[in-house]
């Protein structure tokens, strides 16, 4: 991850890869939704087997990080993470219209699939190659498409585990204080199910609409990056892409999945749509919220803030401090964010 200095006043961590957890060698089976077995096309797997979903771990060279929801284009399924988790850049690289990236064609693991998917869009890849160079896009159009191998799509189902969902894609601005939900599943957890699904609210949205900052309980860390987020209807509206740490600390930049995707159907992707999957349900009881102990929040806590510098925290030159480690996992080109507008919270 990347400590850097935001364009007014505040600071954000990317939300990078975490170490690489080996994820073809250990799958973890599906997750169960509840109220419903099945998406709504029923070419897809059964929900409660199915073991490629929204939430599944994805690991490439540079490290894991996790799928936000499916989609699809009539022929071929993919998976979405975010642009950054294919990164190759310094900490000096910024500008997601600059910053490097492994090429398309890059193998990614996916867990639950028994072939490789493969890197067949990457946001920062194609700004890079069209020239793109309006701000905001640059700063937050941070958004992948993963094609599932043709052999595992019988596996796959587009159901958010635990809130079901998503229901589409959200198309209007999202309302500070409206509720959020995600499903977020990094190594760090050390497959601790139950502090996966999150709940929280947006704070505001910025850079034109291109980004949302939103608080959850429990931050997105390191290896969540690219997970999805729904609104209380269950719209998809973004991707977890960073980690402030000022002047709201632990709250999240998520790029706005709306203009992402519209983004790549107009530069490559024509067609391309988000599947839908069994009906939202919300709100629910997050057993990770309302069941944990005070030791067992404070445990997470601590192995949470002792594993990101593990995991490639450096702090950019622009803040005038010495790197914290020097030797993080890929990936670390942090592009810019306002969270000016969660002052205070």
């Amino acid at each position: 991850m990347i400590l850097r200095r935001a364009i007014s006043n505040g600071r954000v961590l990317r939300c990078l890869a975490a170490a690489s957890p080996a994820i073809g060698a250990t799958t973890v089976g599906a997750v169960a939704i509840p109220g419903a077995a099945h998406a709504d096309d029923n070419d897809f797997a059964p929900a409660a087997t199915a073991t490629i979903h929204p939430g599944v771990m994805v690991e490439s060279p540079v490290g894991q990080c996790t799928a936000n929801f499916v989609f699809g284009d009539g022929d071929t399924l993919y998976l979405g993470q975010a642009a950054h988790c294919t990164g190759t850049g310094t900490a000096s690289e910024t500008d997601g219209c600059k910053s490097k990236s492994l090429p398309l064609g890059t193998k990614i693991k996916i867990q639950g699939a028994s072939q490789p998917g493969e890197l067949v869009y990457n946001s920062w890849l194609t700004m890079h190659d069209k020239g793109e160079s309006d701000a905001n896009t640059c700063a937050y159009n941070d958004f992948a498409l993963v094609k599932i191998d043709s052999a595992d799509n019988d596996k796959v189902n587009p159901t958010v585990p635990v809130f079901g969902g998503p229901t589409g894609v959200r198309e209007a601005g999202l309302p500070a204080g409206t509720p959020v939900y995600s499903y977020q599943n990094s190594s760090l957890r050390q497959g601790l199910g139950l502090l996966s699904p999150k709940e929280g609210l947006n704070l505001g949205d910025s850079g034109g609409g291109w980004t949302h900052e939103v608080a959850t309980i429990t931050p997105g860390v390191p290896g969540d990056s690219g997970s999805g987020f729904m609104d209380p209807d269950g719209k998809a509206f973004g991707i977890l892409s960073t980690l402030n740490l000022e002047p709201a600390p632990g709250t999240n930049g998520v790029g706005d999945i709306g203009r992402e995707l519209s983004y790549a159907n107009d530069n490559g992707m024509d067609g391309v749509d988000l599947e839908k999957g069994a009906p939202f349900h919300a709100p629910l009881p997050l057993p990770s919220l309302a069941t944990s102990s005070p030791q067992a929040a404070s445990d997470s806590d601590s192995d949470t803030s002792a594993s990101a510098p593990d995991r490639g925290m450096a702090i950019s030159p622009r803040e005038s401090q010495p790197q914290v480690n020097p030797a993080g996992q890929g990936g670390d080109g942090a592009r810019r964010a306002k969270p000016s507008v969660i002052g205070g919270l």
